[in-house]
């Protein structure tokens, strides 16, 4: 594959800066780019080139591909799309939002017309599991339900809270019969199997909602979080206070407060890790396992971004999910990464 001259846009973020790092520890030389002018500090720190651009007027001139990491998405994601399209620019973000995904994959035939790959979730939202979930139903090709659950270590950055203030005014969503249809918070809950041991999960929204269906096309899908609160709380605190985050001025406060946060340290990512499980199953009763467990998600994060916007332009153009573009094995490939045995009965 020929070099490739790539973009990280957003590099003055937690998860910008820990691609930035990761990308320089293995040889490459990305252009740091964002709106903030901090950019130019981390840049001169790597040695490597930066840009100082808004959304409204993107700078891709020379790049090859660009690897988004300016949450939250539901706010610049499609600006940064429409000008990969314009430029012939391959596009990779670390989204975890159903909307976004949604309306990433709604684009590909635009996008292959272009010459152009579109990767939303290049992460831990939701490379693991999305690659799981194409584990799985390589396992049982007949299944037609899948419930995946993971856990998470090691806290938040503030980009995170921040897209996760915002699903705050809204409910649970689940696929049935391949739509995307609203369920109540935590109205499911299941006995996750993870490497680490058992622990009970409750059902909330996560990415693959949408992106394992692309991925498998299997229609039903509920995806499960191990918190350390019940799920009546959950549901109670939704009912309670998705009224109130439905506010312009709720919304404004609680995004100010997590500007405070600035991710979890050094010494938090390498000490935390987080577990995934996934379950499918056929209309006749046939069930396939498995379980995976990855290194912190930031940490985790970093290393399949750079990985993917090394290969990105070996994909074929559209809207791809991980599991499409590079096999449901493509995690194996990354960094400390266990994957257990698939079991399946029959």
């Amino acid at each position: 594959m020929p070099y490739m001259t790539w973009m990280v846009y957003g590099a003055n973020g937690y998860t910008g800066e820990l691609v930035a790092r990761e990308a320089v520890a293995r040889g490459e030389r990305p252009i740091l780019a964002g709106r903030n002018p901090s950019v130019a500090a981390l840049a001169d720190s790597l040695g490597l080139e930066h840009r100082i651009f808004d959304l409204s007027a993107p700078d891709l001139s020379g790049v090859t591909a660009v690897a988004h990491c300016a949450g939250p998405f539901s706010a610049t994601s499609r600006q940064m799309v429409d000008a990969c399209i314009a430029a012939g620019v391959h596009y990779l973000d670390v989204t975890g939002e159903i909307d976004v995904f949604e309306a990433v994959h709604a684009r590909s035939a635009e996008a292959a017309e272009a010459g152009v790959v579109l990767l939303p979730g290049a992460g831990f939202d939701v490379v693991p599991s999305d690659c799981l979930a194409g584990l799985l139903a390589r396992a049982l090709p007949s299944a037609t339900s899948l419930k995946l659950a993971f856990t998470v270590g090691g806290g938040m950055s503030r980009g995170t809270l921040r897209t996760t203030i915002e699903g705050m005014g809204t409910g649970g969503r689940i696929r049935v019969g391949g739509s995307i249809v609203d369920a109540p918070m935590a109205h499911q809950k299941v006995t996750a199997f993870f490497l680490t041991g058992p622990r009970t999960a409750i059902s909330l929204p996560w990415g693959d909602v949408a992106t394992a269906y692309h991925s498998t096309g299997i229609p039903n899908i509920t995806t499960h979080m191990a918190l350390p609160i019940s799920g009546g709380l959950i549901s109670a605190g939704q009912r309670l206070m998705a009224p109130l985050m439905r506010l312009p001025f709720a919304q404004r406060l609680a995004k100010k407060l997590a500007g405070l946060i600035t991710g979890p340290g050094e010494r938090q990512r390498t000490g935390s890790h987080s577990d995934f499980w996934g379950e499918v199953r056929d209309d006749s009763g046939a069930v396939a396992t498995a379980a995976l467990k990855v290194p912190n998600a930031y940490s985790h994060t970093a290393d399949a971004v750079v990985t993917i916007a090394q290969r990105i332009g070996d994909v074929k153009p559209g809207a791809h999910t991980p599991a499409t573009a590079f096999g449901p094995d493509f995690v194996r490939e990354l960094k400390d990464v266990t994957v257990g045995p698939i079991a399946v009965l029959s």
